[in-house]
């Protein structure tokens, strides 16, 4: 946003010239005004209450709830009813999920008896499920009706439609039978049955699918809109791409808070309370500490072995960051691949062997640099004693130990969390970093005691 506009804007609104206002955001982007909101919070309400009902309504739809929430609470009754109305099903829906019941029953009111009936109804889906996405707004036209009578249907209530990108074919059960575009039906000879028009091979969604299996859906499938229907396959409304982007934007920005180590946030960063940040770290942070805690454990257990060779010390922090960042490698890739529907719980055994094979091949790499570490600084210091190469093959062996063990963690943990029914992203970075941490040094002690007793130990 042009520092240009905001001062225009702010100019405007100290003029009190609210005409002049009104025309100049009409004239705006609705993206623009979003903008325009970001940057100036304090006039939230004023840009909505000034907005043409209509261009408040595209407004209000694409801001976040925390600003949502605060225009409701002060925008003027008559606007904050047309508002409400004019929200389409979907959104209206989204936002009084968020809402604490008192504000849900007071802007339920506001609704004539069918809206309310229907916003009810869409309220009694599960918080996560496909059929709080969906919007009864659709095209649907009987199988024996003509193309000339669809397009006479299309004119009278397209305009209260979603989208007429698709229409949809029922029977007199309204149970859903194809979708056809409207190209398909623009093109075809007035008086053909729709019916001729149909191939039956439809893609839908459950009404009680989770959100994310409709986000795969709508990646595998070039489509604007999918129907939804019940289990006893009638259409009960569709879903359309713009909500689908907004819920896989939520969905990427949960996942990323959890691989980072902290609950998700559900308001922007800026606004979010101090205590309310507090709160979603604290939580994995002492976990994490409680399990760092565990390498000090393993660290007592071979305290006699560290002591006779105080070299060992020198290379625990090599050996643990190389397990914790194969295995935070993994870990990210593989959760990103289960959230782009790539590989499922099934597909376990697949991507054990390659990480098994890649975790060998980086172990190596790791394991020879180490090598060759050890045996460079002897050329130009006794810092090892004359049994560096005895060292050398330890941390190299180690390395390679490590490493397959982070790679081997960091990808079969998010599957079985998802087996478990748990969120794969729970396996955040930090998380198999910690446990990587812990097994890494059992692994390299036990290889050190291996090679070294009867030499250091």
């Amino acid at each position: 946003m042009e520092e240009k506009v905001v001062e225009e804007v702010v100019e405007l609104i100290e003029r009190e010239g609210d005409e002049q206002l009104r025309e100049y955001l009409d004239a705006l982007n609705i993206s623009d005004v979003e903008h325009l909101i970001d940057e100036l919070p304090q006039y939230a309400v004023k840009f909505i209450d000034t907005l043409s009902v209509k261009r408040a309504v595209n407004v209000f739809r694409i801001l976040d709830f925390p600003t949502q929430e605060k225009i409701i609470k002060k925008l003027p009754g008559e606007k904050l009813a047309q508002l409400i109305n004019l929200l389409p099903p979907d959104d209206r829906t989204s936002l009084f999920s968020e809402l604490k019941g008192d504000a849900v029953k007071k802007l339920i009111i506001l609704l004539p008896a069918k809206d309310r009936v229907e916003a009810l109804s869409l309220l009694g889906y599960k918080e996560d499920s496909v059929g709080r996405l969906m919007t009864p707004d659709y095209i649907a036209v009987k199988t024996d009706w003509t193309v000339k009578r669809v397009l006479e249907h299309i004119r009278k209530y397209g305009k209260d439609s979603e989208t007429i990108d698709v229409i949809y074919v029922i029977d007199e059960n309204g149970i859903l039978l194809d979708d056809i575009r409207i190209r398909e039906i623009l093109l075809a000879n007035p008086e053909v049955p729709v019916g001729e028009l149909t191939d039956n091979r439809s893609i839908a969604l459950n009404a009680n699918d989770p959100q994310e299996e409709a986000i795969n859906v709508f990646r595998m499938n070039n489509r604007v809109a999918l129907p939804v229907t019940d289990d006893n396959h009638v259409l009960l409304g569709i879903v359309t791409v713009d909500d689908i982007l907004w819920i896989a934007n939520e969905e990427y920005t949960e996942d990323m808070h959890k691989i980072g180590g902290t609950q998700a946030l559900d308001e922007p960063y800026l606004d979010m309370p101090i205590f309310g940040l507090f709160k979603r770290r604290i939580g994995w942070l002492v976990v994490l500490f409680l399990g760092e805690m565990l390498t000090a454990t393993a660290m007592a257990h071979f305290e006699a072995d560290i002591a006779k060779a105080v070299v060992l010390a020198m290379f625990v922090p090599l050996i643990i960051s190389s397990g914790g960042n194969s295995g935070s490698q993994a870990s990210t890739l593989i959760i990103q691949a289960m959230a782009l529907g790539e590989i499922t719980i099934g597909d376990w055994w697949r991507v054990m062997r390659r990480e098994i094979i890649s975790g060998l091949m980086l172990g190596l790499v790791l394991g020879s640099i180490g090598f060759l570490r050890i045996f460079v600084w002897t050329l130009f210091s006794n810092l090892y004693g004359p049994h560096w190469a005895l060292i050398g093959v330890t941390v190299g062996v180690a390395l390679v130990g490590v490493v397959l063990w982070g790679s081997l963690a960091g990808s079969m943990l998010p599957l079985l969390l998802k087996k478990l029914g748990a969120d794969p992203a729970t396996s955040s970075a930090p998380f198999v970093a910690t446990l990587v941490d812990v097994t890494g040094l059992i692994i390299y002690f036990s290889v050190a005691v291996m090679f070294l007793t009867g030499v250091l130990l």
